[in-house]
């Protein structure tokens, strides 16, 4: 929990002070600003905490949802316009979240939350916060000509991107690769993370770039990571750490 906390903490940091003509900047999430990206990270802390709280209303909610598309855009539009007021729903939602998720890992620490894709346990669901706010943090920061400085917490990120090789497959209609890919990764601090067994399809390189590349952010030709076989470049070129529909490929800069 106090990881995310701290990400939260770095992306809120990024724009507490911002003159509001700042709040309008365009993000390469286009077309999304930069109160967009905020007030989309306050509506899903406050959808997780509904999740855990009163999960039997949540799955009538989730349930009414047709076009995740339209549902994501009309979530973005309950939150209030002026950006200040998004933070102030954010930093809100974000105590509603840890609250809920304090008290269930005292009475029920193995429950299953519901959510918009399959049912999570609370790690994961906290797991899938961090990708999600160092995600759109780093698009609130490329929109500002600033860096959300890369931690350590970026293991989290690359985790699950690891372990969501399949998804940017299924939701392609592509069949996954039986031919593992191993993951080499050095992060911020200077310590090499791997995933996987020896295999002659292997991703190595900067842990930020990796993650950039699985949230769809960056192109993998607009790196330096280095990716030895066609599973391996596949997987780079389709993969996400994310659910949902995969948008707009990234294009080479």
């Amino acid at each position: 929990m106090s990881d995310l906390d701290d990400e939260r903490a770095a992306v809120m940091g990024l724009v507490r002070e911002l003159p509001r003509a700042s709040w309008t900047l365009p993000t390469r999430a286009v077309p999304w600003t930069v109160r967009d990206q905020i007030a989309h990270l306050g509506w899903f802390d406050g959808a997780f905490a509904r999740a855990i709280s009163t999960p039997v209303e949540f799955e009538a909610e989730r349930d009414a949802v047709a076009d995740v598309g339209a549902f994501v855009e009309a979530a973005n539009a309950q939150v209030p316009a002026d950006g200040p007021a998004a933070l102030a729903w954010w930093q809100d939602a974000a105590l509603a979240f840890d609250r809920a998720a304090v008290a269930l890992e005292a009475t029920d620490p193995k429950a299953r939350l519901p959510w918009y894709g399959p049912p999570m346990s609370l790690r994961s669901a906290i797991t899938s916060r961090i990708m999600e706010t160092w995600a759109h943090g780093a698009d609130v920061a490329d929109a500002l000509g600033a860096r959300l400085a890369p931690t350590d917490r970026l293991r989290h990120v690359a985790d699950i991107a690891v372990r969501a090789r399949p998804q940017g497959y299924r939701v392609r209609d592509l069949e996954v690769p039986a031919t593992p890919v191993r993951v080499e990764l050095t992060g911020p601090s200077g310590d090499v993370w791997t995933w996987g067994e020896e295999s002659g399809d292997v991703v190595r390189g900067d842990a930020e770039e990796f993650c950039l590349v699985l949230v769809r952010r960056v192109h993998v030709d607009d790196t330096a990571l280095v990716v030895t076989g066609d599973a391996a470049r596949e997987w780079m070129l389709v993969g996400q750490a994310f659910a949902g529909t995969p948008g707009a490929d990234p294009v080479r800069a």
